[in-house]
């Protein structure tokens, strides 16, 4: 194996003695050699499978030409978008461009193309002609299907049509991998390879046949019943394969590739990795995305937690899985001889960081039950709630000479939580595992939004609250909960966007960010905003599609903002409840002629000059949303 980053052009390739390689991995990201970014994994794989591979990082678009910095690999192409989807790199929910992007060097935005794997599969075949082109990473897993797309406002096809790809690589890819190469180096590519899609002719005999693109693209409800079937079948134990036609050909989905083993994911974060960004982005000032990462260590993948607006059930299922305490323990013994490490340890998570094995003994066996949720809308019997593993493991890493803190700051599922009898975990996290503030997201508190989210009731949050500064208050820390919300998610109206601005103010809270919901490939929300329909009963659901809905659901959620008044304002008197414009302890918004001293007190006091706000035209989007970018394991909400 390497003992340094792998290739990124002819010349690192000749230093290493290599006259081919065997694959070209492109990506849309820089080269990030750390295990939270997908193209190091896949890599790596490839590299501990005996496989030559070369890698090309955000190559030019404007012609062919950076695909033939290599020759001709002697395999196969892979291809990934990067982290996240191209487009929701790129744009905000109100589809507003981005300023900067944490996976390019130095944060530059314009790095890559939009619909960037489409773009790269398109040069590659202008330079290559047939060779194989294997497509994979979050934008093709979640556009592997004929898919509604949020930024063109119509169905797309599968990706694999317009990419012109041979495969998509679907999920985390890593069992699924060593298997496509193993079988182009016998020169063809199997058809019933788990966690993969493919281009067909006909229907398998043992598929589910999905309403067809054409049925889904002009009938919303063939869409809904599609994105159901799609969310049902995403098991790896019980799940089956899946066609969809499009024009006179059939999208085949095979079944989920297995959940990793306990050894094989430590393997996989035992590979050779240089936990840092390629020498070369020095100069252009590093890669902002790995500052999160880079001291915090991944233990688990998989979530049970099913929100309806994550797309994580549909990349890497609801099995969870999770490394040892022994390969975790190893990880950080290296973070410790890192120059820069100063003895915090950022994380110790996944998508749910509390979340350690499956939900219950069945799911290895049988699969995750295909009409019940683990946890909504209220705990299976079956559940198997425990958090003793993961506190042993946080125990250990405390004990390690050279590390001072250990934080815990990917998502904490407060109503997995909540369920457990046992107060240890509860009371170890607010004594050493939170910064001050613990980030969870309730998301919303009315009952019929949370219902659509697929998220516990406001009660379940309301004890988990009390529970947190119960134990805070007993222990002597002054620590904070930072609840995460969203606002306009399909089902929430006008009034529900001000029962949670009355819950704010009633509780004393002025968040700082709020996140718009956007409509993202893969997910039920997204099949919700875009037919109307609740998937799972077909009923109609509410959705907030106007810019000016959109903005007065979301300015509702930060109504003490005076450049919000007017917005607020007018929500509120087009929602009926002018009862809560006044000087009463429970309103909202001053009367203006009684409120314009106290708006201009807070001004001035803020520095902000007296006219702003007064007038302005606001921009159609939302003017500040929650960060979308963060880095792999934190793709998804809680």
């Amino acid at each position: 194996m390497s003992k340094g980053f792998l290739p990124i052009s002819k010349d690192d390739m000749q230093k290493l003695g290599w006259d081919y390689i065997d694959f070209l991995l492109v990506t849309g990201d820089a080269y990030v050699d750390h295990p939270s970014f997908g193209h190091a994994i896949i890599a790596r794989v490839l590299e501990s499978g005996g496989y030559r591979v070369g890698i090309l990082a955000q190559p030019s678009w404007d012609d062919e030409k950076d695909f033939y910095r290599f020759g001709k690999p002697r395999l196969g192409v892979m291809v990934s978008g990067g982290v996240i989807d191209s487009m929701v790199n790129h744009y905000t929910a109100g589809k507003k461009p981005r300023s900067c992007d944490s996976y390019s060097p130095g944060g530059k935005a314009g790095m890559r193309p939009d619909r960037c794997v489409i773009v790269y599969c398109n040069l590659i075949r202008k330079a290559f002609g047939d060779i194989p082109i294997i497509i994979g990473g979050i934008e093709a897993s979640l556009r592997r299907f004929a898919h509604y797309d949020y930024w063109s406002n119509k169905v797309r096809r599968s990706i694999i049509f317009d990419s012109r790809a041979d495969m998509i690589s679907y999920g985390m890819g890593e069992n699924q991998t060593l298997e496509i190469a193993q079988c182009l180096e016998k020169g063809y590519l199997k058809d019933n390879i788990p966690g993969t899609c493919i281009v067909s002719d006909k229907v398998r005999k043992d598929a589910i046949e999905l309403p067809s693109f054409e049925e889904v693209s002009s009938d919303k409800k063939a869409y809904a019943r599609a994105a159901l079937i799609e969310y049902e079948e995403q098991d790896p134990i019980r799940g089956k394969v899946l066609c969809q036609k499009h024009g006179n050909k059939y999208l085949v989905q095979n079944i989920p590739a297995m959940p990793l083993t306990r050894s094989q994911l430590d393997r996989v974060y035992s590979l050779p990795y240089m936990r840092n960004y390629h020498p070369s982005y020095e100069a252009l000032g590093g890669v902002p995305a790995l500052e999160e990462v880079k001291f915090s260590i991944a233990s688990s993948r998989g979530c049970f937690g099913s929100c309806s607006f994550c797309a994580l059930t549909m990349h890497q299922g609801r099995i969870v899985q999770s490394r040892s305490e022994a390969s975790i323990l190893a990880e950080a013994k290296k973070l410790i001889y890192e120059p820069d490490f100063k003895g915090y340890i950022h994380d110790v998570g996944g998508p749910t960081a509390n979340f350690r094995v499956p939900a219950c003994e069945k799911q290895l066996k049988e699969g995750t039950c295909k009409h019940r949720e683990c946890l909504f809308p209220a705990p299976c019997k079956n559940l198997k709630v425990d958090h003793s593993e993961y506190l042993s493991v946080l125990k250990k890493l405390r004990e390690l000479p050279g590390i001072k803190k250990v934080f815990i700051r990917s998502g904490i599922r407060y109503d997995y939580l909540i369920y457990d009898k046992d107060d240890s975990f509860f009371n170890e996290l607010c004594a050493h595992h939170v910064s001050g503030q613990l980030k969870v997201a309730p998301e919303h508190v009315s009952d019929n939004v949370l219902q659509l989210m697929g998220k516990p009731s406001r009660q379940v949050y309301e004890k988990f609250k009390d529970k947190f500064y119960e134990i805070n208050n007993r222990i002597g820390k002054e620590q904070y909960l930072v609840p995460y919300l969203m606002s306009s998610h399909p089902g929430s109206t006008l009034n529900d966007a001000i029962e949670l601005s009355c819950y704010l103010k009633k509780n004393k809270l002025r968040p700082q960010q709020v996140q718009d919901f956007y409509p993202t490939p893969g997910t039920l929300s997204t099949a919700m905003f875009y037919t109307g329909l609740d998937p799972k009963t077909m009923k109609e659901v509410y959705v907030a599609k106007t810019y000016e809905e959109k903005d007065m659901q979301r300015a509702l959620l930060q109504s003490s903002k005076p450049e919000n008044y007017n917005i607020v304002k007018k929500a509120l008197i087009k929602a009926g409840r002018e009862d809560l414009i006044g000087n009463g302890e429970n309103c909202l918004i001053r009367n203006k002629s009684e409120g314009r001293q106290f708006y201009d007190d807070i001004r001035r006091k803020k520095g902000i000059p007296e006219n702003k706000g007064r007038g302005r035209k606001r921009s159609p989007g939302p003017e500040r949303e929650r960060d979308k970018t963060r880095p792999g394991r934190n793709s998804g909400r809680k």
